[in-house]
């Protein structure tokens, strides 16, 4: 009987006396299997970075923006305050104004917080402390404010310039002590209105008692953990509509609201839709590669079946059954797509790693993928050697002798 060991070994003689054609035959599989480990790696790794970017800018953070002036008040961040699952709250404000360090002056974005930003809009201190909300005339400066805007560094117990333009025309001009520097984060990508590195901070009371304003344009507020922030912004928006007079058959309407929300949570779930996607595309990509891949050893065991007809012959005149003639060629055709998926997983990890770390992204490879590129190797050679096989098995062994 023609055991599997023995079966293996012939598969490898017989693979190893023509290595350019076997070379050739495991080309597709190798590219196919290399680009689903490697779109599989880069999908993930993508899903990490921007994980990491939405991350940074606040811990599962909810943001709520009024679309008319004048309608949120110290009511309203109560209100936000006391919903259950809301760890934290910082109502803000920001206006474009002109800053003057030096004898330079350059137009950037305000922003009015108060001292509980510091930990909803997750800032890490380069130097200093960031404001309280006992201070007044003091400012914290977003890296690339303090370093790269005004042409040299700005330092702590510096001073700056601060003109605003009120809503009735009056241009109205304060001296602000930098009080820290917020640390560049390591994600940049995110642009979402609140990145800390373009922007000033200063007390939201001291903003609100120059512009003359005793309202906030909208809250960042943090719940306590990412797994129960759709409810918590439910919650929140439900009791925010009841408390501004939207009624409650228009609290799914997004147009009915004064206001609008957007969490962590929902960025994060388009970001998943966005990257699957992806990854769909890319990976059909892949199988179409995988696909010509298991036609070129469909053809190859065809031309070695007909080249072994002779030998078919001499094994089943020798008692050897259909079955052990079929096992033989499948094995035989199962070790090339082997082969072809082991060098392809090969090439999937290295190729993956170089580009990431060319594209500045997270590497991220899910270890199941080796051994979902295996399977997928070794079904596609089992699939691609049934045909040939069988046709070997089928031979009538006095044909196959008489067969030049």
């Amino acid at each position: 009987m023609l055991s599997l060991k023995h079966s293996f070994k012939m598969a490898i003689s017989s693979i190893s006396s023509s290595k350019m054609r076997s070379a050739l035959t495991t080309l597709g599989i190798i590219i196919g299997v290399a680009a689903v480990i490697a779109n599989v790696s880069l999908g993930a790794s993508f899903n990490q970075y921007f994980t990491d970017e939405i991350g940074s800018v606040g811990n599962n953070f909810i943001i709520i923006e009024s679309k008319t002036a004048n309608l949120f008040h110290d009511n309203e961040l109560h209100l936000i305050d006391n919903t259950p699952g809301i760890e934290g709250v910082s109502p803000i404000n920001q206006r474009v104004a002109k800053v003057k360090y030096g004898s330079t002056v350059r137009q950037i974005n305000i922003q009015g917080v108060s001292e509980d930003y510091v930990h909803v809009g997750n800032i890490h201190m380069e130097t200093g402390t960031f404001i309280s909300d006992k201070d007044t005339y003091m400012a914290v400066l977003g890296h690339d404010i303090a370093h790269e805007k005004f042409g040299r560094s700005i330092g702590n117990k510096n001073t700056i310039d601060i003109t605003f333009t009120r809503a009735d025309g009056q241009v109205i001009s304060h001296q602000f002590k930098v009080k820290g520097i917020v640390a560049s984060p390591e994600n940049t990508l995110v642009q979402s209105g609140i990145e800390s590195d373009i922007r000033i901070f200063i007390p939201i009371a001291t903003m609100n008692e120059i512009l003359g304003e005793d309202y906030y344009r909208g809250f960042f507020a943090a719940a306590t953990s990412l797994d129960s922030i759709d409810e918590v912004t439910d919650e929140l928006d439900r009791r925010l509509a009841r408390s501004l007079g939207v009624p409650s058959r228009e609290i799914d309407n997004e147009d009915a609201k004064p206001y609008f929300l957007l969490d962590q949570g929902e960025i994060l779930k388009e970001v998943d839709s966005l990257s699957a996607a992806l990854s769909s595309l890319l990976m059909s990509v892949a199988l179409i590669s995988l696909i010509v891949g298991s036609i070129g050893i469909m053809n190859i065991m065809l031309v070695t079946v007909t080249e072994r007809t002779g030998e078919i012959g001499i094994m089943k005149s020798l008692g050897y059954k259909n079955y052990e003639v079929l096992s033989l060629f499948i094995v035989e055709s199962m070790v090339v797509g082997l082969l072809g998926g082991i060098l392809g997983i090969l090439l999937g990890i290295g190729g993956a790693y170089l580009v990431e770390r060319a594209m500045g992204l997270p590497y991220v490879f899910p270890m199941d993928m080796i051994l979902l590129g295996v399977l997928v190797s070794l079904i596609i050679g089992l699939l691609a050697g049934l045909y040939p096989a069988n046709k070997a098995a089928k031979m009538n062994p006095v044909d196959a002798l008489r067969h030049e």
